[in-house]
């Protein structure tokens, strides 16, 4: 039923594992070392073919000063961290309150409605472009910040909902009827008994609802024009030129995009360990 551990492999089993994992490591890894290559490279250097051989001329100071400097890229990341952080506190509060009443409340009605949020978060969201297009123009929230947080508090909120509703429903129920029959009210039961006991699962849940939020390309795309609501995914883009594509400033914006999710993910990755585990074990 189980997958047999490594070290009860036969020799030549765990030989052959041992053996492909550095190859499947830098297989990999392969398109991001070609990505971090390219960002040093000089134009030159890429007008004459050479992509994949060692740099000619490094060019790293002039390529990360062009793109930081000489383009609205700075912009595209203020506007990202303004999406970003409202988006996350906003889904993860919502998601909290609401998975605390599907979690502790039987109410008439309390499965169907965990039912929708299950069912949400398998809908296309390629399928709700037009509508949520046509949505952010009619309440004229198109090309905004304040639109962008709205609707990624939205898709995310039945997702998160369900996750906090799982963390919560681990909790022993003896814990709660016994701070009610304390004269908690119910804010207090959920602010300083609730909240804290999933304390590890909002630091995992607040990683992944922000690298999806940063990372998110889609609904930028299709609710912004121009750069005065564009995070960093369209910005990106942007550097791309009308005739030629400086593949060098394209692969240095990128990296630069990728350094806020990477850096929140090590710095709270004890938290998010902490969060996926909360509950596996008994005992």
């Amino acid at each position: 039923m189980y997958p047999t551990p490594v070290s009860k492999w036969s020799p030549a089993g765990r030989l052959a594992y041992k053996a492909s994992l550095p190859i499947a490591l830098v297989i990999w890894l392969l398109p991001l070392l070609a990505v971090l290559l390219t960002s040093v490279r000089s134009s030159e250097d890429l007008m004459t073919g050479n992509y994949w051989g060692v740099p000619h001329g490094l060019a790293l100071f002039e390529n990360y000063k062009t793109v930081l400097v000489g383009s609205p890229m700075l912009h595209y990341f203020l506007n990202s961290f303004l999406i970003t952080v409202p988006s996350v506190l906003g889904a993860i509060a919502l998601s909290a309150m609401a998975g605390f009443a599907l979690a502790t409340y039987p109410f008439k009605g309390n499965g169907t409605l965990l039912g929708i949020f299950v069912v949400g978060n398998f809908v296309p969201i390629q399928v709700l472009m037009i509508p949520v297009r046509q949505l952010t123009l009619n309440l004229g929230l198109f090309n905004t910040v304040e639109g962008l947080i709205l609707f990624h508090v939205s898709f995310q909120t039945g997702f998160c909902t369900l996750f906090l509703r799982n963390f919560i429903k681990e909790l022993p129920y003896e814990l709660i009827e016994a701070a009610r029959i304390e004269g908690a009210s119910e804010w207090q039961l959920f602010y300083q008994i609730i909240l804290p006991l999933i304390a590890p699962a909002l630091a995992a849940l607040g990683i992944l609802v922000f690298t999806f939020v940063w990372n998110d390309y889609f609904w930028a795309l299709c609710l912004t024009t121009g750069d005065d609501a564009a995070p960093i995914t369209v910005g990106v883009s942007a550097l791309k030129g009308q005739w030629t594509t400086a593949w060098n400033l394209v692969s240095a914006g990128s990296l630069l995009a990728a350094i806020p999710s990477v850096a929140v993910f090590f710095a709270m990755q004890k938290h998010f360990v902490a969060g996926l585990t909360f509950g596996a074990t008994k005992g």
